[in-house]
């Protein structure tokens, strides 16, 4: 992968955090602990990514997560029943690839056989054909399983993501984006929400 070839990263939140995000950045999970906020996140993956120490010893949970790809097995596993309408997704500038400390992960973050590359090293290790694949499933269950981590790929960025380098949000139906414009209307200007249903699998 080319630096030139990601427009944006993402971050998957409720949409009754984006306030927060507009105000304060997209906080890592120890920082977010100490802010009122609705968690999205799965507890027994949360469980195991406080176990995760970076290559220089801080935690992966001391990391803000961004994804290459919004479309993937994180966001299919919260849209059932409905709860695609309590989700956005915030656009990041690519441009936050250039603050210091930033790491790549070629994997999910969590996954056993990750790697972790500085973000030229990183950037070099990732296929575009896995990152930005529509479908990760193969009647192979190994190659499977491959390709779900893979396109779970991440940008961790220390402490957080500073709001600046926030660049729009996506939601999911023509409910959620009133919720959200009508959130945001001191935040952030209404025509950067954007509704993009393909997003969370509508």
């Amino acid at each position: 992968m080319k630096k030139e070839d990601i427009k944006e990263l993402y971050y998957i939140t409720h949409i009754d955090n984006l306030v927060s995000v507009l105000k304060n950045g997209i906080l890592c999970h120890e920082k977010s602990k100490k802010t009122q906020h609705k968690s999205v996140a799965n507890t027994e993956v949360q469980e195991r990514r406080a176990k995760v120490v970076i290559p220089g010893g801080k935690k992966l949970h001391c990391y803000a997560n961004l994804y290459f790809n919004a479309r993937n097995p994180m966001m299919r596993a919260i849209v059932d029943n409905e709860k695609h309408k309590e989700l956005a997704v915030v656009q990041v500038d690519s441009s936050v690839l250039d603050v210091d400390g930033v790491i790549i992960s070629d994997h999910n973050a969590s996954a056993d056989y990750v790697c972790f590359y500085s973000v030229k090293s990183g950037l070099a290790k990732l296929k575009n054909d896995q990152i930005f694949a529509r479908y990760w499933t193969d009647t192979n269950p190994f190659v499977q399983f491959e390709k779900k981590s893979a396109i779970c790929a991440e940008v961790l960025i220390p402490n957080c993501v500073p709001k600046n380098f926030i660049a729009g949000v996506y939601v999911s139906c023509d409910e959620s984006l009133r919720k959200a414009k009508s959130l945001l209307t001191d935040s952030l200007c209404t025509d950067k929400i954007f509704i993009n249903s393909d997003l969370f699998f509508q």
